[in-house]
């Protein structure tokens, strides 16, 4: 073809690039061991003196009673929620795709129902990227009717099964509402990456119960307690 390969040039560019990835892959996973140690050591002192963690954050919290038992059961219901109410609600989806799968007679469905568990829980587009690449695959094959019927499927009954369990099921577990998860799975992802799926829903519910803690604490003392000559 004209092209020289195996040139000096080609193979400087080479070397450097070998070293540049090989320097990121390591860097990865000492940052990767190190997290996992420190998590491991956090949760064993979690696990041994949670109790004691527990009293000691309830009694330093500078808040009225009150306001910590709401902000325990309002974080208990989020993790709950999301830590739970997402996985769920992806995993009864991919079940629903399986179906769908077996039905039109899809090459490994048990492959393709595991990418559709893990996609559901992605943001906007969600078990899309399963099912819209098994239609292309299909159209590619000559396999007109199993490609539209995939295409049908996905969005007619996947995507609604996506919506309603949305709004029924992490609604009932942990009375989020589903735009804090769409919002919070969006940001979570770019600041966290894969486990944004579960800390970006968390970090909008604490702000917005923080906003109602703050207006508990100083807005209401303000209208209990006004400056003199103030009239409430």
């Amino acid at each position: 073809m004209g092209y020289e390969l195996i040139s000096q040039e080609n193979i400087s560019s080479l070397g450097n690039f070998v070293a540049r990835t090989t320097q990121q892959l390591l860097s990865a996973t000492f940052n990767t061991l190190a997290t996992l140690f420190f998590m491991y050591f956090i949760l064993y002192f979690m696990l041994v003196n949670g109790r004691k963690m527990e009293h000691d954050i309830y009694e330093y919290i500078p808040l009225k009673n009150t306001n910590v038992n709401m902000l325990g059961y309002e974080v208990h219901n989020m993790v709950i929620s999301n830590a739970i109410g997402i996985p769920v609600i992806a995993f009864l989806q991919g079940i629903v795709a399986l179906i769908g799968y077996l039905i039109i007679g899809v090459k490994e469905p048990w492959f393709w129902f595991v990418i559709t568990c893990f996609t559901a829980m992605l943001p906007v587009i969600g078990a899309a990227f399963a099912y819209v690449p098994l239609a292309i695959i299909f159209f590619a094959n000559d396999q007109i009717w199993q490609g539209v019927f995939m295409l049908i499927y996905g969005f007619g009954v996947i995507g609604l099964v996506d919506n309603v369990l949305r709004f029924t099921i992490a609604r009932k577990i942990g009375n989020v509402h589903p735009l804090i998860t769409v919002f919070g799975v969006i940001i979570g992802i770019n600041l966290f990456g894969f486990i944004g799926l579960i800390f970006g829903p968390l970090l909008i519910s604490l702000f917005i119960l923080l906003l109602k803690i703050y207006s508990s604490e100083f807005i209401v003392k303000q209208r209990r307690y006004p400056r003199r000559g103030v009239a409430i």
